[in-house]
């Protein structure tokens, strides 16, 4: 009982530890910083939180923890609070994840009950954040004694389950998310072994000796193939002439919200639960919660899809659920939640924090300021919609060429940021491309970064394990089910398939003689690539290779087998599908809704051009930097990219361009005192023309 008492004193301790840390002025302007960028990622079309999460990352390395998660999570948190504006407003949703929203959200907008719909969502979203965040706290004393008993060895099957489900769950491609989450591990391995100290793929690169930094990765695989989306598409989320009342009504949603509060829990509770199953995203989520709602509450069936205030309800609170839900396993164990998480993951490691054991114990003060920031955040971010609802729906209203020449330079900058070395950059745009086809030939790209998260803890703690326990820990009775889970996990869709046809024969019935498509090229890439990798693999000793050559088998099996299915399969007998992807199915087709791509209405010639136009953009910008300096960069080319691809009014241009060369100078050179990466003219000209050491970055 004593030892009860010291604990949930300690607990408390340690939460309102972290409660006043979170509110000194800083912190709270960093965590209120977050939440407005991500009201804005929320809006502003072809972006994201993904991408907004990965491109602050860098910016978190002078920050302490506690500053650089209340940043992070301000962002992460209300990114879904953004999205029902456009979604309501204007009929497309800002993110996945309130593309259920749209279903009941725009009807009303369109009968004139814009006001009562927004109102609706903000305050769902808040109470469902808040939910999230109180269930990952009351997780935390339940987690703390586990964690005494788990060593490397469970902390390895957590991985492994991790990256299992990660890769699985990747909507009707589960094959290309297994090849995925084992391409991340290998690409996690390149560079000095820990064991031995072999150099595994480096290609001779004194860049690569320290593996590749996480952070041009992580903006190459999701903010890049956002933004090349953006030129490609062309397209603005809404006209500018719409004008609709975004006040008129909001007391009504306010109530509607108190009337139905059971739904906001249940739908809560879907939110925060399945968002702390490893593997499952926001775009699954609202639809389990919408298809929820329309099996259970009364009169549903006739009503939702109608401009029903119950559907926005049940998407909303369930969205925002997710992220409390998320951190769970991130937390405790290592296993991101979602993408986001991914991410985040990277923000554990740079500020050398070791998610598990220690998060549950000397770091316990930063976990629960990691609580308070995902609730605070979700009060400050419903607040701020109240606030600013015809503010922030102009937003959904800008072009392209007013989005991307700031995004773009912020990217480059952020991509430096990580080792601050020519190779970023390099990789930056490697990996932009990577990430670009991988998501037009329907590649599930979070599994890639995950595998690059997760692979250096499966290595390290698979050698620990063999080291002290031999072989026997695979007897050890957490180990073995988490094993069991992830074998499960793997085979599950394959099982399901048999199912579906009713047996094996007519399973195998389904096949065809080999036909060849233009989308099957990525996965023959994909293929040789790693067929490569082993090849170089077998120079290595035995303990630099063994976990390598096993990734990539693994690799090589599950890609063959994709390219298998896509060449022999036939297109109409094509059934396979995750049990998520089946739920949204099924509500999808009770309420349709037909929601294009971005570039689905282009044909493939245009997207083509438009994609190399884009990289070419990228490629100029890379030699203006190396040449003349990132910030006298900036500004030519948004006034050339302005000017080429609107062409917007001169005005325009010039002042856009002036603020975003003065917000550049003054938020990097100024106030965080980016080291700028060496110039030729400041190299060879500078000397002996000393007037231009003046310029910023030169």
């Amino acid at each position: 009982m004593d030892s009860f008492v010291s604990e949930a004193a300690y607990m408390a301790s340690s939460a309102g530890q972290a409660f006043v840390l979170l509110m000194e002025p800083h912190r709270l302007g960093y965590l209120g910083l977050g939440c407005i960028m991500g009201l804005v990622l929320g809006i502003v079309p072809g972006i994201g939180g993904l991408a907004g999460t990965a491109m602050l990352l860098p910016f978190t390395y002078g920050m302490d923890p506690y500053s650089a998660f209340a940043l992070l999570l301000g962002l992460g948190a209300t990114t879904a609070t953004g999205d029902p504006i456009p979604a309501v407003l204007f009929g497309v949703p800002g993110g996945a994840a309130s593309a259920a929203t749209v279903l009941d959200g725009y009807p009303m907008a369109k009968r004139g009950e814009a006001g009562r719909a927004l109102s609706a969502a903000y305050m769902s979203s808040l109470l469902g954040g808040v939910f999230g965040a109180i269930l990952l706290a009351f997780t935390i004393p339940i987690l703390r004694p586990i964690m005494l008993y788990l060593g490397s060895p469970e902390l390895l099957a957590f991985a492994v389950l991790g990256i299992s489900m990660v890769a699985i769950l990747s909507g009707n491609s589960p094959l290309r998310g297994m090849t995925a989450g084992c391409a991340g591990i290998m690409l996690a391995m390149i560079g000095s072994d820990p064991q031995t100290g072999t150099l595994r793929w480096t290609f001779n690169s004194l860049y690569l000796w320290d593996g590749l930094p996480l952070t041009p990765m992580l903006l190459g695989v999701f903010a890049l193939p956002e933004l090349c989306d953006l030129l490609i598409s062309r397209l603005a989320i809404a006209k500018t002439g719409e004008k609709l009342d975004v006040y008129k009504g909001q007391w009504q949603g306010v109530v509607d919200c108190w009337d139905n509060m059971w739904l906001i829990v249940r739908c809560s509770w879907i939110g925060g639960g399945i968002g702390s199953i490893p593997g499952i995203g926001g775009s699954v989520i609202d639809w389990l919660a919408y298809g929820h709602a329309l099996k259970t509450e009364k009169g549903a069936s006739l009503t939702f899809g109608k401009g029903d205030v119950r559907g926005v309800i049940a998407s909303e609170s369930s969205n925002n659920a997710k992220e409390g839900g998320s951190l769970v396993p991130t937390i405790a164990f290592g296993v991101p939640g979602s993408a986001g998480m991914a991410i985040l993951l990277g923000a554990f490691l740079m500020h050398g924090l070791v998610p598990g054991p220690d998060m549950l114990s000397k770091n316990l003060t930063i976990t629960y300021s990691m609580v308070w920031s995902v609730a605070l955040a979700n009060i400050l971010g419903a607040g701020m919609c109240y606030a600013f609802s015809p503010q922030f729906a102009r937003l959904a209203t800008l072009r392209y060429t007013l989005i991307l020449p700031a995004v773009l330079s912020i990217v480059y900058i952020g991509g430096f940021e990580a080792s601050r070395d020519w190779g970023d950059l390099y990789s930056l745009l490697f990996f932009g491309l990577v990430g670009w086809l991988m998501k037009q030939f329907k590649w599930p790209r979070p599994p890639l970064i995950l595998g690059v998260v997760l692979g250096d803890t499966i290595e390290r703690y698979l050698f620990i394990s063999i080291e002290r326990y031999g072989v026997s820990w695979f007897a050890r009775p957490v180990v073995a089910i988490l094993f069991l889970m992830a074998f499960f996990g793997v085979v599950r869709p394959l099982l399901q398939d048999i199912r579906i046809h009713g047996g094996v024969k007519n399973m195998l019935s389904g096949f065809q003689a080999p036909k060849f498509r233009l989308s099957q090229l990525f996965t023959i890439f994909v293929i040789a690539v790693v067929v490569c990798a082993l090849i170089a693999a077998t120079g290595w000793g035995f303990k630099a290779q063994i976990v390598p050559v096993i990734v990539g088998v693994v690799a090589f099996l599950t890609a063959s087998l994709s390219l298998f299915n896509d060449m022999c399969r036939k297109p109409e007998e094509d059934k396979s599908e995750s049990i998520a992807d089946k739920e949204q199915h099924q509500v999808e087709q009770k309420i349709h809704m037909d929601m294009t791509s971005d570039t689905g209405h282009l044909e493939l010639e245009t997207i083509i051009r438009r994609a190399i136009l884009f990289f070419s953009y990228l490629i100029c910008f890379m030699g203006s930097m190396a040449t003349i300096g990132l910030i006298p960069t900036a500004l030519c080319f948004v006034i050339i990219f302005m000017r080429i691809e609107g062409p917007e009014r001169w005005k325009l241009v010039l002042v856009y361009a002036t603020c975003v060369v003065i917000g550049i100078y003054v938020a990097f050179d100024q106030f965080m005192a980016v080291p700028w990466p060496q110039t030729l003219v400041g190299t060879y000209l500078a000397p002996s023309f000393p007037f231009l050491k003046m310029i910023p970055s030169l």
